[in-house]
């Protein structure tokens, strides 16, 4: 039922209002010149055509509401005083004044909702007063009372459409903002791989370098030395175009800071100790299990599964708050799972939360070069959970 009826109110919203304001305008005609024949004890004159031609000035008018809401006002107000000065039901034609006030309310400016308040306090004073063994002073409490609160509702309407636009604005604006800063978190992360990949595939080729020129030496006094040579030469160019390759298919950007020593050697698993070392000074205590056998990695994964721990331990430092943080290695077959769990309870929105944070950004962008998959999310138990698993590349033949 409930489906029912949104999908109803969807279809409503739809339809023109053009066409809802000339139907209720038609409704409110029709009904006022049948009530006015069946009811003739409530008028000095009997219903002819000149009263229901003044009903349909009163009325009809109200189709137009939405586009000049204070026209409407002033030719239904006028036609109202005209029918009812004539002698017509005086209980009749008096609420289509009343619902062109509300739109005046809800749509335009107060000087005119004080303009139109008056007529149409004016024009129900008018009506009221015919009512027979009414007072004046009921006539004009009545009459104001109903206005004051029709006008209370437009403004309330008004102010709610205005707060409505401005949420929307900046809602809108807001979404492009956070759309720029996850671009600008994907750029900047996308460079900083990008100089780290030069690391990598600078230092293979330096490896295939020297094993060249070592090989030239040794290839004839030498066999067994200039096979090794080679085999080294084999794996280093192997593993660098494959880094190459993901370079070239991933990251479209290029930027390198001068004072950098693109050199440097390159981080890896193997070199976790100092990094875990300085978060434990930090407060958590971070214990290492390690499931499965050990064995190196491409430079490029090793890099890549040594950030993903890097950053998911920063982001407990920052935001998490634990006391207790392990981080799991697990060597399968053909994949390499790189867990980092915490019993911590991460602000709403923090990149250790879950939410759309540049840590996590980054993290997702460096397990797609790598084509693996990453979660990151709250724990049922509690704390927060980063899990990477990132593809081995298969054994070499004979290795």
């Amino acid at each position: 039922m409930r489906g029912r009826g949104a999908g109803a109110l969807g279809r409503l919203s739809a339809v023109d209002p053009l066409v809802l304001d000339g139907a209720l305008a038609l409704v409110m005609s029709v009904g006022s010149v049948l009530w006015a024949v069946y009811e003739p004890g409530r008028a000095t004159r009997p219903v002819d055509g000149l009263s229901a031609a003044l009903t349909a000035v009163v009325n009809l008018p109200l189709a137009l509401r939405r586009r000049m809401p204070f026209t409407v006002l002033v030719v239904s107000v006028a036609g109202a005083v005209v029918y009812h000065a004539l002698g017509y039901h005086y209980g009749l034609n008096s609420m289509a004044p009343l619902l062109a006030l509300y739109t005046v309310a809800a749509h335009r400016p107060a000087a005119a909702t004080v303009a139109g308040t008056v007529l149409v306090v004016a024009e129900w004073i008018h009506a009221v007063d015919l009512h027979p063994g009414i007072q004046w002073w009921s006539a004009v409490g009545q009459s104001v009372l109903v206005a004051g609160v029709t006008v209370c509702i437009g403004s309330g309407v008004r102010l709610l459409d205005e707060r409505t636009g401005r949420l929307t604005e900046l809602a809108a604006r807001l979404r492009e903002e956070q759309a720029a800063a996850a671009l600008r978190a994907v750029t900047q992360e996308r460079v900083r791989i990008a100089r780290e990949l030069h690391d990598v595939v600078a230092h293979h080729m330096s490896v295939i370098s020297v094993q060249a020129g070592m090989g030239r030496y040794v290839a004839l006094g030498d066999p067994a030395a200039a096979r090794e040579t080679l085999g080294v030469i084999a794996d280093a160019s192997h593993e660098a175009l494959g880094e190459m390759r993901r370079l070239l298919s991933i990251l479209r950007v290029e930027a390198y800071d001068e004072d950098e020593d693109l050199y440097a050697i390159t981080p890896g698993l193997g070199g976790l100790t100092p990094l875990l070392e300085r978060v434990r000074a930090a407060g958590p205590a971070v214990e290492v299990r390690v499931v499965g056998e050990a064995r190196p990695l491409p430079s490029g994964l090793d890099l890549c599964a040594y950030r993903i721990v890097q950053e998911s331990l920063t982001n407990v430092l920052k935001h998490a708050g634990a006391a207790r943080v392990e981080v799991l290695l697990e060597y399968g077959a053909a994949e390499l799972t790189v867990s980092v769990t915490d019993d911590g309870t991460a602000a709403p929105g923090a990149p250790g939360s879950g939410g759309a944070g540049h840590g996590l950004i980054g993290m997702t962008e460096r397990v797609r070069l790598y084509q693996g998959k990453i979660t990151a999310g709250s724990r049922p138990e509690g704390g927060f959970a980063v899990v990477a698993v990132l593809p081995l590349p298969a054994p070499a033949p004979g290795g």
